[in-house]
């Protein structure tokens, strides 16, 4: 059964994963600890026990969003903030021979998980696309575009809890 943890460098096995994309290998094998360390980014990983090879990652950590990058009919319903926190999730993948299994949605609704659970305020849990594939996946998952930038793709908090709310979990 998969489970999902906090990074623990002494204990997880990093060095045999390979996403396809040697930037996300790299940060996962190279940086991804120092970035716990120094608390800049929080790295969660996917493992399937006893074995301690990860097989999937993302990252949590605090960002903002202008109001003028949202659209209009979000707007409206907030207050008239310049700048409203968010959540980034920074980096996420799966292993490329786990590729298929469903594990990325597993990652993801994590990542959920831990946002709304958070004590930190957040409008809205925001990601920024590293290629079309990955905005294909993130807009499955009905992420939105932001206005200006069109590779930073959002999902609002309020849509999260419903998410959770109409599965009962």
């Amino acid at each position: 059964m998969p489970v999902i943890a906090a990074l623990d460098p002494a204990r997880h096995d990093r060095s045999r994963f390979a996403c396809g994309v040697e930037a996300l290998d790299r940060y996962l094998r190279m940086q991804a600890g120092q970035d716990a360390r120094r608390r800049v980014a929080a790295p969660y990983v996917l493992l399937e026990p006893p074995s301690a090879a990860v097989i999937g990652f993302y990252t949590l950590s605090n960002t903002s969003i202008r109001s003028a990058e949202l659209p209009a009919t979000l707007v409206k319903k907030l207050p008239r903030y310049p700048i409203l926190p968010a959540t980034l999730l920074g980096r996420l993948a799966v292993d490329g021979t786990r590729r298929g299994e469903g594990f990325g949605t597993l990652l993801l609704l994590d990542a959920f998980r831990r946002c709304l659970r958070s004590e930190a305020a957040t409008l809205a849990v925001v990601v920024d696309a590293k290629d079309a594939a990955a905005a294909s996946f993130y807009e499955r998952h009905e992420f939105l575009r932001l206005t200006d930038l069109p590779d930073r793709l959002f999902k609002p908090m309020a849509e999260i809890e419903a998410l959770f709310a109409k599965a009962g979990s």
